[in-house]
């Protein structure tokens, strides 16, 4: 309902007030569905359920909204691939580091590497923005890392499970915006995205636990359907805060999730908060809004 009405709405004289306020409520929104999956022991299982919360959210979705055209599906089908393989990094994130740490670090690297992919690859020049703001986020993502000191060999696998992340999310980031523009329709896109993206790790934890995955499910059922829910509400509502104000503000502010991640991690968690991560958990925030907010 939330991305629907983002086609129909007009923009209203009251809409741009409104506008940072939703997307401070999708970033705490983004950085709670985590935090749920987090939450759940068994990270297969939380996100399991967390798939199939968005993918019945997507499957009433796809009725409403127009098929995208032939030539978004290949954009569709990598992104798929793309997605598997950050949902098993994430996992494995989860799984191996605090929250606190991890979430701020898969959301901070994915801006670095876009804005570097968008360079390299596409041609974009560097704007001013960029100059200034990358050094901060990757300011920021070494201070993250480091925050505990220098890391052992037992967390260096968290790390490298947090950044591979936030490349996966920088890789569907840069195929998701190429796939939109051949799609003629964006809701139809973004349905059919989350439609496709929700089978296959059902289907894989199926594979690897059979039946008796339906018993582990029930005890964290409420929580990860929770959580696949509040996935797709926050991303509803980021779209309708870009259809009604900046789409560089709108970027920038949603990214206030990393310091909301950070905030979780403490209060949620009771993980060390500390100066060091509190001050790099901002440090990547302030990155990433000069990056997107100074187009010079």
């Amino acid at each position: 309902m939330l991305l629907a009405g983002a086609a129909g709405a007009g923009v209203g004289s009251g809409a741009g007030a409104a506008v940072p306020l939703v997307v401070l409520a999708a970033a705490a929104l983004h950085a709670t569905w985590n935090a749920l999956a987090h939450a759940i022991k068994d990270k297969l299982v939380g996100f399991v359920l967390i798939s199939i919360g968005y993918t019945g959210c997507s499957a009433v979705l796809v009725c409403f909204v127009p098929f995208p055209d032939a030539a978004a599906w290949p954009f569709l089908c990598t992104s798929l691939v793309i997605q598997v393989g950050y949902m098993g990094l994430l996992i494995m994130a989860y799984r191996l580091g605090d929250f606190g740490q991890m979430y701020p670090i898969a959301r901070g690297t994915s801006p670095l590497l876009v804005a570097l992919a968008a360079a390299a690859l596409l041609g974009e020049p560097l704007t001013l923005g960029a100059l200034l703001g990358l050094p901060l986020i990757c300011l920021g993502l070494v201070g993250l890392a480091l925050a505990d000191g220098i890391p052992g060999r037992r967390q260096l696998p968290a790390l490298a499970a947090a950044l591979g992340t936030g490349t996966t999310i920088a890789g569907y980031t840069v195929v998701d915006g190429s796939g939109v523009r051949h799609s003629g329709t964006v809701l139809g896109y973004i349905a059919w995205s989350f439609l496709c993206q929700g089978l296959p790790i059902p289907l894989i934890a199926w594979r690897l636990r059979g039946r008796a995955l339906l018993g582990q499910l029930r005890p964290a059922l409420w929580t990860g359907l929770a959580g696949g829910v509040l996935s797709m509400t926050a991303y509803g509502l980021v779209l309708w805060a870009q259809d009604h104000g900046s789409l560089a503000a709108v970027a920038a502010l949603r990214e206030t999730s990393i310091v909301i991640g950070a905030l979780i991690g403490a209060v949620v968690f009771h993980e060390r908060l500390g100066r060091r991560r509190m001050t790099a958990s901002a440090t990547v925030l302030a990155g990433i809004a000069v990056l997107e907010l100074v187009r010079l």
